[in-house]
């Protein structure tokens, strides 16, 4: 997120990146990374083995098609697409049997251009890419090379994974420090000679495994997308030493037993996304194949995890985020949706928050953060988490917030779900409790959210909001004392005893980095006592 920032608030930390910066410049570190010991490859993985991180596609495009001997001097691709291109994850996408000539001189141009270290196309997410794309596709086009050609090509390989293991304990992505560690581990099995590698990786791999995750095996951002992230990248090292005839270390195995519970408990539908603290809508078929075809099975009953509470049956389903507040460090991705619920019937949703803007730059990032843009309650129109751009350009949380008197009951006639939070409490001296019932055979949802004065009580104003799925119809009656729900299959009726309530145009952030309109059910006015009721009611017409 640049230096500007970094500078003004703290100066020690900006010189020291400089003088870090002269010095993977300097050819003293180049010559440092430039060390190799002999020995070309031992082994390649199978490409199938990729299906877990990467989409290898049916291999129609080919790379005569694209002008690009040359492209690596233009200097005006965005910073998405230079990433994308020095990546070379687009070579899962050519048919390089019919082009090695061409592969093996598109990739001798970037070498020439690139043999030494640049802060743009070294960076560690783009190389860790990189190598992990040049050895899982080098049996296309590596064997028939020349000598010369063989020997720069591993030598260029070595040196990228010399910077890599340089330099990945300083880099404060998490994402990118556990790619990374599956390129080191991958390059480890892959040359001859090389298993400080292996050693390496596996340090960095325990180091990840013990820092990010809670004591049930749940990112401890609380951010479900991670769960899939994670577990694809385990998967994919596990395979890769299956495939390699090398001992799978037992914390390997431990931790993708608890992820996959993880996974099984929050995904276990592909096509019941619920949107939470940095979720957007994901297509998981892919995965949950690849999981399918590599023997892994995971099943997980429990009713509550990292944070979230869900009943369901083969109808009906609720999720309730009961979770407290992450750690600072791992909250660039929560959302302040507590006690925010998402109701699915049949597979359709009738109640879901927002999404996530993922697009850390962009002003809706802060927006779908807010606790307006969830299934919940607000107080006076302020979120209950703050949040403050940290120095990566991230906007990580200001305060914390807890859960307190959490229940959650099913049977076969009744389900309840009760919570707690304190969000409000420090600022407005107000706790905000929620109790929702469930009758399942009246498909009849039953709700009271009870704002509760704690201390110098004021009036403020709150707004409840219930958010509905862009191509849901809400319609207030003539009435005015209900709203009815159309969706696609069903039809539902929403009451509450408050009467300022009707519908009003939102925004949807459900699928990634893009947004369009929807709909919400908003319940709004201002405090009069110390502890106001608010009861409200959804039923299946």
């Amino acid at each position: 997120m640049g230096y500007k920032e970094n500078s003004i608030t703290n100066p020690f930390l900006y010189i020291t990146k400089q003088i870090r910066k002269f010095y993977l410049n300097s050819g003293i570190y180049n010559k440092k990374i430039s060390k190799v010991l002999d020995g070309g490859f031992e082994y390649v993985p199978h490409l199938k083995i990729f299906d877990c991180i990467v989409k290898v596609r049916d291999r129609r495009n080919r790379i005569e098609d694209y002008n690009i001997e040359s492209i690596w001097e233009n200097k005006n691709f965005s910073e998405k697409d230079f990433k994308k291109l020095h990546s070379f994850f687009w070579l899962f996408t050519i048919d390089l049997k019919s082009s090695k000539k061409i592969t093996r001189s598109v990739i001798s141009n970037w070498t020439n251009l690139n043999q030494n270290y640049s802060f743009k196309s070294w960076e560690l997410d783009t190389l860790s890419k990189r190598i992990i794309s040049w050895i899982a596709n080098s049996n296309s086009f590596y064997h028939e090379g020349d000598e010369n050609f063989k020997l720069n090509f591993v030598n260029i390989l070595k040196k990228q994974l010399n910077h890599l293991t340089n330099e990945i304990e300083n880099t404060e992505f998490v994402n990118d420090k556990m790619i990374g560690c599956s390129a080191i581990i991958m390059g480890g099995l892959c040359f001859k000679n090389q298993v400080h590698y292996l050693n390496i990786g596996f340090q960095l791999l325990k180091k990840i495994i013990n820092t990010i995750f809670d004591n049930d095996g749940f990112p401890k951002s609380r951010n479900p997308r991670q769960v899939i992230f994670y577990l694809k990248y385990f998967v994919f090292i596990r395979e890769l030493l299956k495939d390699s005839n090398t001992d799978i270390p037992e914390y390997l195995n431990e931790i993708i037993f608890y992820l996959g519970q993880s996974f099984d408990f929050y995904f276990e539908e592909s096509d019941c996304t619920f949107l939470f603290n940095g979720n957007h809508n994901l297509d998981i078929t892919g995965f949950k194949k690849y999981l399918k075809e590599h023997g892994y099975k995971f099943k997980n009953k429990l009713n509550s995890l990292g944070g979230y509470s869900i009943i369901r049956n083969k109808k009906d389903k609720i999720i309730v985020d009961f979770g407290p507040t992450p750690e600072k460090r791992y909250s660039a991705d929560y959302q302040s949706g507590a006690l925010s619920f998402e109701i699915f019937h049949e597979k359709e949703k009738l109640i879901t928050n927002c999404g996530y803007f993922q697009n850390y730059n962009h002003k809706l990032n802060i927006l779908s953060k807010s606790t307006a843009a969830h299934s919940t309650l607000s107080i006076d129109d302020r979120s209950s988490c703050k949040f403050k751009k940290d120095k990566l350009g991230y906007f990580t949380l200001e305060n914390t917030m807890k859960i307190s008197n959490k229940k959650v009951y099913h049977d076969d006639e009744t389900w309840e779900i009760q919570g707690t939070h304190d969000g409000y409490l420090k600022e407005y001296g107000i706790l905000h409790e929620r109790n929702i019932k469930f009758f399942t055979k009246e498909l009849k949802y039953i709700g009271e959210d009870i704002i509760i004065s704690k201390k110098n009580f004021k009036k403020v104003g709150f707004d409840i909001r219930f958010h509905l799925l862009p191509d849901t119809n809400a319609i207030k009656t003539q009435d005015k004392q209900s709203i009815l729900l159309q969706l696609k299959k069903t039809g539902w009726k929403f009451t509450c005893d408050h009467k300022n309530f009707g519908v009003e145009t939102g925004l949807y952030f459900g699928k990634k980095d893009s947004f369009t309109e929807n709909k919400n059910i908003y319940v709004n006015g201002e405090i009069t006592k110390e502890k106001e009721i608010i009861k409200w009611v959804i039923k299946r017409i």
